[in-house]
């Protein structure tokens, strides 16, 4: 059954306190965003000033992809425009992201500016292996020409990472979109305590991290990803 936009609102509300919860917060920017199903192109986003973990359904506002709002808001409110840059070019263009997630966390950050990006040396980096894109930093993304160099870079992936900027996970699902920022954050703070260590890592060998990110592909992707959002769920 397809979800209804009071389910959708429900889990997008949900999955801003979650990431508050598990401090991927930066005050009042970053966003998360989530498609309306049977829509030409519709999503919900946070309107700019509420905290994550005050975040609650009519909290969010429905826009078209040229950022209109469809819906009367009250005077004062609005969306953030470098959010919607980003957000946009990514429902626009990946049809099978349900909701995408944008964060600036400290390791995140740190890891962004590192050349070599996300190293596999961990199992969850290794949930990432050759399937995560990069993009170049070009300022606060306010230019919608950016729009294309951002979906160019995302390609085939769910995840990527923004060059001294954050980082960027979606998912089929509200659920996956969780799982994979979780995995990603949790992989740029192991990485970030490794290297500050000062010996040598240990890296798998090029088959082993194939097959591992093999695995997490699995037939029990969803379902995994659904059990950890209904526990996350409990949590709330």
């Amino acid at each position: 059954m397809n979800p209804t936009e009071a389910d959708v609102r429900r889990d997008l509300a949900a999955l801003y306190r979650l990431v508050a919860h598990f401090r991927m917060t930066d005050m009042i920017d970053t966003h998360i965003s989530a498609r309306l199903p049977g829509t030409a192109d519709h999503f919900l986003i946070n309107r700019y000033g509420v905290l994550f973990h005050e975040m609650r359904p009519e909290d969010l506002v429905r826009i078209d992809p040229q950022g209109r709002p469809l819906e009367a808001l009250p005077p004062g409110v609005m969306v953030n425009s470098a959010g919607f840059t980003i957000h946009s070019a990514v429902h626009m263009a990946r049809h099978d992201l349900a909701c995408v997630v944008h964060t600036h966390t400290a390791d995140g950050m740190a890891v962004a500016c590192q050349s070599d990006g996300l190293l596999p040396i961990t199992q969850h980096a290794l949930r990432f292996h050759n399937r995560i894109g990069y993009h170049d930093y070009e300022g606060i993304a306010l230019d919608l020409d950016e729009r294309e160099r951002l979906v160019a870079d995302l390609g085939p992936h769910s995840a990527m990472i923004l060059r001294n900027h954050g980082l960027l996970a979606g998912g089929r699902t509200v659920a996956e979109a969780f799982v994979n920022i979780i995995y990603l954050e949790r992989a740029c703070q192991a990485q970030v305590k490794a290297l500050s260590g000062g010996v040598a890592l240990n890296r798998p060998s090029a088959e082993v991290c194939e097959r591992t990110a093999r695995q997490y592909e699995g037939e029990a992707a969803l379902t995994y990803c659904d059990m950890v959002w209904q526990a996350a769920l409990r949590l709330l």
